[in-house]
C-alpha cells in the first residue's frame, strides 16, 4: 500500500483495540465512543480486504492477519512517540532499548554502564529487566541480553560469555559441605530450569536426588535466599563475585555445569540503527578485554 494511503488513524484503533483486546477500553483510552473504534476497525478490515479480529461472545481475539500487524504497529508508534517527545524537550538523542535478564544486569552489565555512557552521551538508553522472557516486538527491544542456546527462531545472536553454574551458600552451611554427596542433607534451591541440579550431580558424578521444596525464578531471588541461610543455590557464579567477595555467600565445590550461555539478540528484521551499533561494538570489546 501507497504511503500516502495509510489509515493512520484507523491503524491506531486498530492497535489500541488489539492490545486490550476489548473495543471498549481502546475507546476510554483514545477518548471516543465504543461504536466509533468499532466502525474504524471496521473500515481498516475492507480497505485491507481481510478480518483483524474474531468478534467472541465475550470479547476479541485476534486473527492469524492481526497477530501479524499488531507488533509492527506497536513498535512504529512507541517509535514515533519517543522521538516526538525527545523533539518536545529539546534535547534530541537516539534511543536505545535493550532488554536484559535481571542477572546479567546485577553481575556484569551495570557495573559498566558508565564507560558506555561517558563514551556515547548521544545515546539515551533504556533497560528493561526481565527473569529472560520477554517479546522483542511488544516490548519494544532493540537488544535483548538474554540466557540460552542462541537458538530463538528469527534472531540474530551473538555469544558474549560463558555461564557455568555452581553452588553458592553461607558460609555457616559452606563448613558442613565437605564433598558434593553432603548436599544431601541440606535443602536444595531450585530454578525453573529443572534439569540444572541433575547436570550438576552428573558432572560430580554423583546420581541426581529427588528435588522438592522453593523454587525461583531468577538467579538474584536464588543467591538471596542462599545469603539468608534458607538453602543452597546453583547460579552462574561469574555474576556473584561481589556476593562473595563480600562473604555473603561462598562456593563450596569447583565443579560446574554448563546449561547455556549469555547472548546479545536482535531481531533479524530489525534494521541496525547508530545507536545499536556502538552498543554492540562496545559491549564486545568490554568483553574481550576480560582477564581468562
Amino acid at each position: 500500500m501507497d504511503i500516502s494511503q495509510l489509515p493512520l488513524n484507523a491503524l491506531r484503533v486498530f492497535e489500541a483495540s488489539a492490545r486490550h483486546c476489548s473495543f471498549t477500553r481502546a475507546g476510554l483510552e483514545l477518548r471516543v465512543t465504543q461504536t466509533a473504534v468499532s466502525h474504524q476497525v471496521k473500515a481498516l478490515e475492507d480497505v485491507l480486504g481481510v478480518t483483524l479480529f474474531k468478534r467472541l461472545p465475550r470479547g476479541l481475539a485476534l486473527t492469524d492477519e492481526g497477530h501479524a500487524l499488531l507488533p509492527v504497529l506497536t513498535d512504529a508508534f512507541r517509535r514515533m512517540s519517543a522521538t516526538l517527545s525527545q523533539l518536545e524537550e529539546g534535547n534530541f538523542a537516539e534511543i536505545l532499548t535493550v532488554g536484559v535478564v535481571g542477572t546479567f544486569a546485577i553481575g556484569w552489565l551495570l557495573p559498566r554502564l558508565g564507560i558506555f555512557k561517558a563514551r556515547h552521551p548521544h545515546v539515551d538508553l533504556r533497560l528493561k529487566t526481565n527473569n529472560n522472557r520477554a517479546d522483542m516486538v511488544l516490548d519494544g527491544l532493540d537488544f535483548f541480553l538474554r540466557f540460552g542456546d542462541g537458538a530463538w527462531h528469527g534472531t540474530e545472536a551473538i555469544h558474549l560469555m560463558d555461564a557455568p553454574l555452581s553452588p553458592v551458600c553461607t558460609p555457616a552451611i559452606g563448613e558442613r559441605l565437605r564433598i558434593p554427596a553432603d548436599l544431601a542433607d541440606v535443602e536444595l534451591l531450585r530454578s525453573y530450569r529443572i534439569d540444572e541440579w541433575s547436570l550438576w550431580f552428573r558432572a560430580a558424578g554423583l546420581p541426581p536426588p529427588h528435588l522438592r521444596g522453593w523454587m525461583f525464578d531468577s538467579s538474584l531471588t536464588l543467591v538471596e535466599a542462599a545469603a539468608r541461610g534458607v538453602g543452597v543455590a546453583l547460579v552462574p557464579v561469574a555474576m556473584f563475585t561481589h556476593d562473595i567477595e563480600a562473604g555473603r555467600i561462598m562456593q563450596p565445590f569447583r565443579i560446574t555445569a554448563m546449561t547455556g550461555s549469555y547472548w546479545l539478540t536482535r531481531l533479524k528484521s530489525r534494521a541496525e540503527t547508530a545507536s545499536m551499533k556502538a552498543f554492540r561494538q562496545w559491549l564486545l570489546a568490554e568483553i574481550e578485554e576480560m582477564p581468562g
